[in-house]
């Protein structure tokens, strides 16, 4: 579930998707040749450039990462943990994005499925 240096295993915080999300608009706004002073909205410059936003790609490809195996979505709910306010697991956002997605986990037994339901398309 992990790749080799640990990077898929830890949820992507809030700050940083939208630390990536301003990187991500001032590459497309240096693409298209704008500057902020341009005032073009970040809708125009995505449709011109043909990008879907990066919080929907993210997701989806945290989702393109959901174990099955042997016809079983494998999750570990058995988990003990410590006081305060619990962190925030991998397993947890992934059922979060299933939720915001409206995606059922039976979904996930048959992958051609699944790959439609988690598809973000290019505009």
């Amino acid at each position: 579930m992990c790749d080799l240096y640990g990077a898929e295993c830890w949820p992507t915080k809030r700050r940083h998707v939208q630390q990536l999300s301003v990187a991500e608009m001032r590459m497309l706004r240096w693409f298209c040749g704008h500057t902020r002073r341009d005032r073009v909205r970040n809708e125009i410059i995505r449709d011109r450039v043909g990008v879907a936003p990066i919080d929907e790609k993210l997701t989806q490809h945290r989702l393109r990462w959901l174990p099955v195996r042997n016809g079983v979505l494998e999750w570990v709910d058995n988990v003990k943990r410590g006081r305060g306010r619990p962190k925030l697991t991998w397993d947890e956002s992934v059922k979060r994005d299933l939720k915001d997605w409206n995606i059922s986990k039976e979904i996930a037994l048959d992958r051609s499925a699944w790959r439609l339901a988690i598809n973000v398309p290019e505009p």
